[in-house]
């Protein structure tokens, strides 16, 4: 090699292209060393979009499963289940699985343009959280919650329709408790109080609960639970539980916000469901099916069980052939 000399005043010479090359080679060598440092510390991660009232047994089912897969990252993303999938339909977000507190909401908002299958696997209830400093609290009960709600000197909250569905089904709760205590101001009084306590997702409540903002707010039996908020049972008939009174929760519906500004659904009362279903542009398909077979599987149903939801055993899909593989095995044929 050629070696070049530079002159520098004072009459001092360097070779200072050789002294380039030698410092050029060690950097070369450092930025090798340290690229590999980096792709052996990476992990392969699965991103989990999920319902607000699913967050305490997902961050659950992550601890547990890195334990048994230390190379793999769960990337848990809570928000309400309609807001969720606006990340996808609108923002283009990257996501591997979807799950939400309305299956209803992924058959009508991702498929079949961003998933083919959408399986059901755990159902809740509604129920009215409170604690023991809330205003009223050794007056409310079964009977007389909403002329507690109404009470002019109770605060009460609610998440918004529009992004989640405990939103929605709080309303559809208002409007069957107005036919079973044969009452017709109960969703009109309460859809116009306290307009400033809704929230996008109903465990951002839980909060405002925690520190006495709030006497009240509609919620899932689950998240009383897990949140360990005394709460009252509300009947069969008003708390879309059981798919024996199917026929009674159909007869109230909400509209919520579609796929576009314009456009508007009609989400109808039934036994609420959850969902969850792998994206078909899932950037990490493998690994996230190997959570699906964890999350379905005798240890990801006993967590569901535990934070106080009913499972669906076996779980029900819209085409369980359509599965992966790995998955068949969870359903019935």
């Amino acid at each position: 090699m050629r070696v070049l000399y530079l002159k520098l005043p004072g009459n001092s010479s360097v070779r200072l292209i050789a002294d380039l090359m030698k410092y050029l080679k060690y950097l070369l060598i450092f930025l090798l060393f340290a690229a590999c440092g980096r792709s052996q510390n990476e992990k392969s991660k699965v991103i989990i979009f999920h319902a607000g009232s699913l967050s305490v047994p997902l961050k659950q089912m992550e601890r547990r499963y890195e334990e048994l897969n230390p190379g793999l990252d769960i990337q848990l993303e809570g928000a309400g289940s309609v807001a969720c999938t606006r990340k996808i339909t609108d923002l283009h977000r990257d996501c591997d699985i979807m799950a939400s507190a309305d299956y209803k909401v992924i058959d009508a908002l991702l498929i079949p343009d961003y998933c083919s299958n959408n399986i059901r696997f755990a159902t809740n209830a509604m129920v009215i959280a409170f604690t023991d400093r809330s205003a009223m609290a050794d007056e409310i009960n079964a009977e007389n919650w909403p002329d507690i709600l109404l009470n002019k000197d109770v605060i009460y909250g609610r998440s918004d329709p529009d992004s989640d569905p405990c939103g929605y089904r709080s309303v559809m709760t208002m409007k069957l408790a107005d036919k079973y205590y044969k009452r017709t101001a109960i969703t009109e009084g309460l859809l116009q109080k306290d307009r400033n306590m809704i929230r996008p997702k109903e465990v951002d409540l839980v909060a405002l609960m925690q520190t006495g903002v709030l006497d009240y707010f509609f919620t899932y039996r689950s998240v009383a639970q897990q949140h360990k908020l005394r709460y009252i049972e509300l009947p069969l008939e008003i708390n879309l539980s059981d798919s024996d009174y199917n026929d009674i929760y159909s007869g109230v519906s909400v509209m919520i916000k579609g796929k576009s500004p314009e456009e508007y659904i009609e989400m109808i009362g039934g036994e609420m469901i959850y969902g969850i279903s792998i994206l078909d542009s899932a950037p990490n398909m493998d690994e996230a099916v190997r959570f699906m077979e964890f999350f379905l599987g005798e240890e990801g149903r006993s967590i569901i069980v535990a934070n106080g939801q009913a499972e669906i055993y076996p779980p029900i899909a819209n085409n369980p052939l359509t599965m992966p593989g790995p998955l068949l095995e969870f359903f019935s044929e």
